[in-house]
């Protein structure tokens, strides 16, 4: 039996690890693959469910770390990508690194761009694909202090909408954004932000339910899911009040020292 074969970036821990545990479970060989050494732990877990499944560490924020991604997929028609790989920063602009915020955009934007148009050319000429893609509704909303973040997901968010419809020519590719809000994952203390009201937060999303909502939303081959109600109500806010009231609401979850104690 030849197993279908999908790609899973960011897959070492949070939604990228509970995608990749979805489409082995679905009989899917996978490569997964994140920028650090635990991926390859990630991928002896993956093993359980009896489909192939390898592994790679390489950093998706440089054009040769997707491509390296690609060459370990060995030549192998991609049935399935998902593009969940992403970093955040928190803090103001104006104390953060050039080196720090260039690799938020970098991770976000430009390898996720690149890793995109690479798969979906594979895809439309074979006429045959689906594709998730992690956003987040982030990306509706100013982000006082996580301002590069918040604008790399404004960018997926929209840069997936048009893709979708430059797609309708190609019959059998879907293309399916999750936005999730605040997910119960590694992310906010990797991004510096313990001490503020959203990364200290009991009120975070599961990632494993996170990504059964994409995933399902995937399979039925939808445009888009905002994962969670209370993310459903924020989305739809943002979307109707001003931009200075809702960067004046990120502050008060994302500004240092606004953790509760």
């Amino acid at each position: 039996m030849a197993y279908k074969f999908a790609i899973i970036t960011g897959a070492s821990t949070g939604i990228g690890f509970e995608l990749a545990t979805l489409a082995a479970q679905d009989g899917y060989d996978i490569l997964v693959v994140a920028d650090e050494p635990l991926i390859d732990a990630a991928a002896a877990d993956f093993e359980q469910f009896g489909t192939q499944v390898s592994s790679v560490e390489a950093d998706l924020a440089t054009i040769a770390g997707v491509d390296q991604l690609l060459t370990a997929a060995g030549g192998r028609p991609i049935d399935l990508l998902c593009a969940n790989a992403g970093v955040g920063l928190g803090r103001a602009f104006l104390d953060q690194d050039v080196a720090d915020w260039k690799r938020v955009v970098d991770t976000n934007i430009t390898g996720t761009t690149y890793l995109l148009q690479k798969v979906l050319q594979q895809m439309a000429a074979r006429g045959d694909g689906k594709v998730l893609v992690t956003g987040s509704i982030a990306g509706f909303i100013p982000g006082s202090f996580q301002a590069v973040y918040n604008g790399t997901k404004a960018f997926v968010d929209h840069f997936t909408d048009a893709l979708r419809d430059e797609l309708k020519d190609h019959e059998g590719i879907t293309l399916t954004t999750l936005m999730p809000g605040p997910v119960d994952t590694e992310f906010f203390d990797r991004a510096d932000m313990m001490d503020t009201n959203v990364g200290t937060s009991d009120s975070k999303s599961d990632p494993a339910k996170v990504a059964r909502d994409g995933w399902d939303a995937l399979m039925a081959g939808k445009h888009s899911i905002v994962s969670g109600w209370k993310n459903k109500l924020q989305a739809a806010a943002a979307h109707v009040l001003p931009a200075e009231v809702t960067a004046h609401m990120h502050r008060n979850m994302a500004e240092p020292g606004t953790a509760k104690e």
